[in-house]
């Protein structure tokens, strides 16, 4: 029969240094110093598993935490014996063990006991409760022999503070999983902004907080990525948790706030930007614009990086959709049309406002909208081949990704209804050339590239046509130039300053500049300058 040690620590009765076979070796060291090495241990990385490990070596025997059925929590062996969790050593059979394990914790369970000494076959099973109720762990340590004297005083000492150690390491766990659905759903709220989907997103951001705001500024803060969620809590305290702020899914050196537009970048009422931080900030815009902001506050973050202070607030020439007018609303539905209508034959294929937003991140980001998107490179692959086949349009040609960004840009924008003389755009390239035609749109292209001509070197404008021509590809516009790659990505960089643009980062300024430079073609045609 099991011996059982009547709620009392098995050191009471059982800690002698003696037995049949003579003296027992003690457990090195004396209380004082067992008690001091537990605390510096439990205070230190992986408390549970450096606890019992220290416990296995100093009772040179497998020790476990087990549940109040006997299931191993966590285990460790002395060195030189097995690995952790596995059976003790000197060849005892792994079953042995298990069911030694669940008998001692059996024990307690029924016997209510704080501790108890089982010998079968050669083993000795020293059990301690490590906690108070039914479902109470216990603290175990089995080999064979009795083991070295000192060894049940040991384990009563250890026990409590083994499964604190181990509850605190459970509420970590806990909130780390707490924390991460938190950012999984904020990036989910940052998601829906992109793709003008309000309606859901507010619904999120109403049991998350804070609301979000209308209208916001967006800014995109550059910085080590150790530091984001440090500058995150520093921001939302700062601006008393109006900011809606999100780590970056697809640049994992970023931070993304979403702010009340009466934050204004120069009333102090966010934090300063930390010296090895770059930040730059989107103009005001209403929240179903969250994604021109984002581009807007990624653009002047390229000129924030070499700007004192390190902070540019955007100051460009407006975005061309609105300019368009009813006549650019109306091709983009056109455009549009065969993807925002489209219906899937099976269930489980992605629908219309999947594509939408699939084309809309590879847009932004490139081949890093696998990472926005969290699908695999395949099924991103898949999808863009099914919206160019839907949009006719040629997704791999930078004119067919500049006329799919404006066309989704203009379906973003408001605009007052069309009057009886509103000229009808047809869908398709041929509508594109009459609405870059204009000369709003002509105005608007001078005004973004007048920089390249004023203030850049005399490379400038033809490196930038020589880009866009190769599809925005550095080698093949390098060797179209006479130069090397290097070469002309140091002149890209220069021109990103000029501008205030992102050109060699998604998102990119590429699609606007195409425009710019195709609207400038066009106005210097015979005939189209009285236009003008």
């Amino acid at each position: 029969m099991p011996e059982l040690t009547e709620r009392r620590p098995p050191s009471e009765g059982d800690d002698a240094g003696s037995g049949p076979a003579g003296p027992r070796p003690a457990v090195p060291g004396d209380r004082a110093e067992h008690l001091l090495a537990m605390h510096r241990l439990a205070v230190g990385p992986d408390a549970t598993a450096a606890l019992l490990g220290w416990l296995a070596r100093r009772g040179g025997r497998w020790t476990a935490l087990l549940d109040a059925d006997g299931a191993v929590l966590r285990a460790a062996a002395p060195a030189g014996a097995v690995p952790a969790g596995a059976p003790p050593a000197g060849g005892v059979p792994e079953a042995a063990v298990a069911g030694l394990a669940a008998e001692g914790a059996a024990l307690l369970r029924a016997q209510g006991a704080g501790s108890a000494r089982i010998d079968r076959a050669g083993l000795t099973g020293w059990f301690v409760a490590a906690g108070s109720g039914p479902a109470r762990p216990v603290l175990a340590a089995i080999g064979p022999g009795a083991g070295p004297a000192g060894l049940p005083r040991l384990l009563a000492d250890a026990a409590r503070l083994v499964e604190l150690c181990r509850q605190v390491e459970a509420a970590a766990r806990d909130r780390e999983r707490s924390e991460r659905a938190d950012a999984g759903s904020r990036e989910a709220v940052l998601h829906l902004l992109m793709i003008g989907e309000l309606p859901a997103a507010h619904r999120i951001a109403a049991a998350l907080g804070p609301e979000l705001p209308d209208p916001v500024r967006v800014r995109v803060v550059e910085g080590p990525v150790g530091r984001r969620a440090e500058i995150a809590v520093e921001w939302a305290a700062a601006t008393g948790d109006r900011s809606w702020i999100v780590p970056c899914p697809v640049n994992h050196g970023h931070l993304i706030a979403v702010s009340p537009a009466d934050l204004a970048p120069t009333a102090g009422g966010e934090p300063a930007g930390p010296a090895d931080c770059a930040i730059g900030v989107s103009g005001v815009v209403p929240l179903r614009e969250t994604a021109l902001g984002y581009e807007q506050a990624f653009h002047a973050l390229a000129a924030a990086r070499s700007a004192p202070g390190r902070q540019v607030v955007f100051d460009g020439h407006g975005d061309l959709a609105p300019l368009l007018g009813p006549a650019g609303a109306g091709w983009a539905r056109q455009l549009l049309r065969p993807l925002t209508e489209y219906a899937p034959v099976r269930r489980a294929d992605p629908g219309a406002a999947e594509l939408s937003g699939t084309l809309s991140s590879w847009l932004a980001f490139g081949t890093a909208a696998v990472r926005h998107l969290k699908v695999h490179r395949n099924t991103l692959a898949a999808r863009l081949d099914r919206v160019q086949d839907l949009l006719g349009l040629d997704l791999e040609r930078l004119p067919g990704q500049a006329t799919a960004s404006l066309a989704l840009r203009l379906r973003a924008v408001p605009v007052l209804p069309a009057g009886p003389a509103a000229p009808v755009v047809p869908a398709g390239p041929a509508g594109l050339e009459l609405l870059l035609a204009t000369p709003a749109t002509a105005h608007w292209a001078e005004a973004l590239l007048r920089p390249l001509h004023v203030a850049g070197p005399p490379t400038a404008a033809a490196s930038v046509r020589a880009w866009l021509a190769q599809d925005a590809r550095v080698a093949p516009a390098a060797a179209v130039l006479g130069i090397s790659a290097p070469a002309l990505r140091k002149r890209l960089l220069r021109i990103e300053e000029l501008l205030q643009r992102s050109l060699l980062e998604s998102p990119s300024a590429k699609y606007d500049l195409w425009l710019a430079e195709r609207a400038g073609a066009l106005a210097e045609r015979p005939g189209r300058a009285a236009g003008r």
